[in-house]
């Protein structure tokens, strides 16, 4: 998997609060079930989103999560970099020292996948998303 299981928690998150209508809201227990993240989890992830400003969160009846601002102005390098996912990445060695003057073997094409990654983020926005459903689907056994 290309991203960390809390980056694909807050892109479900955030695919699923895209989905609701204007001024419509999601309790996180709802939440949970769409989007198939256990809802302490989802807490944490959502708490994330909405220091970072891009989920706005209202308690008490009839609260929940809602987007912050539109779709087309949510990148979604915004939702990663929310959730602390490092982009850059490091050495694929975990050496402290590693770039274009002193590469591990494998810098040449790590650097290259992380630079793809950072710029399909940096590009990609919540309204990129297609339509589609939002909450899992069981798996059948094969």
């Amino acid at each position: 998997m290309l991203l960390n299981q809390t980056a694909v928690y807050g892109l479900r998150a955030m695919a699923t609060l895209t989905s609701l209508a204007p001024g419509e809201s999601i309790n996180v227990i709802a939440l949970s079930e769409r989007t198939g993240v256990p809802q302490q989890y989802l807490s944490k992830v959502m708490r994330k989103l909405v220091v970072a400003r891009l989920v706005r969160s209202q308690r008490g009846h009839g609260g929940g999560f809602a987007l912050m601002k539109a779709p087309r102005q949510i990148r979604l390098i915004d939702v990663l970099r929310a959730i602390d996912l490092d982009l850059d990445g490091g050495c694929a060695f975990g050496f402290a020292a590693c770039d274009p003057t002193n590469p591990c073997t494998l810098h040449p094409i790590w650097s290259k996948m992380q630079e793809c990654i950072q710029e399909w983020a940096g590009d990609s926005t919540l309204a990129d998303l297609g339509p589609g459903p939002t909450t899992p689907r069981t798996r059948k056994a094969p």
